[in-house]
């Protein structure tokens, strides 16, 4: 199975769990339910952030095979990596200092066509 379109956003300010939850609703969806899903989901940053990566699919789609139906796109994978995070320190009782770490996040969206429709 050959993918029409990816998109990748790498080293995104949010952490892997979060970002896995939202993308786990649209997969296997349809572009535009998916895009519907995103706007209305209560995970407001993650579906934000994911919104714009499959946006950017879509539009990468339309260059690649210009007379291509954006109707028939569907998301046929995802993947949610863990990116390097940054170590933060915020002082504690007693002279110590407590590890904050900000994670960090690289999610893939990979659309295809559907031969069904």
């Amino acid at each position: 199975m050959s993918e029409i379109a990816v998109a990748k956003g790498r080293y995104l300010r949010i952490s892997p769990q979060k970002s896995q939850l939202v993308v786990n609703l649209i997969q296997g969806k349809d572009a535009g339910e998916a895009l519907t899903i995103l706007k209305f989901s209560r995970r407001q940053k993650a579906a934000g952030i994911v919104m714009d990566i499959l946006r950017s699919a879509i539009a990468n789609a339309q260059v690649k095979f210009p007379n291509i139906d954006v109707d028939n796109l569907y998301i046929s994978k995802t993947h949610v990596g863990r990116a390097p995070h940054l170590k933060r320190f915020r002082p504690a009782p007693r002279g110590r200092a407590m590890r904050i770490l900000k994670h960090y996040t690289h999610i893939s969206l990979y659309l295809d066509e559907r031969k069904g429709k």
